[in-house]
């Protein structure tokens, strides 16, 4: 091989190496994307979680208040069918 061959040799060599090295660096920088993705879907998953938990806290809560909301009305039209038995009452 001459010299000249040789040397065109050793710059597709160099090339390809470059080549392979950016390529590697692609990879890596892929797989970081990649890495941040999942971190970034695990934190949601445990948002979603929190947040299903509230809201199943918070739907229970509400039951909760109409349950109570209906009793305080309740007693109310008891007690105003009382006061108009004693207003009727004293008036009559």
């Amino acid at each position: 091989m001459s010299r000249l061959g040789l040397d065109e040799a050793v710059t597709r060599l160099e090339r390809a190496l470059d080549v392979f090295e950016k390529a590697i660096e692609r990879r890596r920088a892929a797989e970081d994307v990649v890495s941040d993705l999942e971190e970034e879907m695990h934190l949601l998953a445990l948002d979603r979680a929190r947040l299903a938990r509230e809201f199943d806290d918070l739907k229970a809560r509400t039951v909760e208040l109409e349950t109570v909301n209906r009793e305080v009305a309740r007693r109310v039209d008891s007690a105003m069918d009382s006061v108009r038995t004693v207003l009727i009452g004293a008036g009559g």
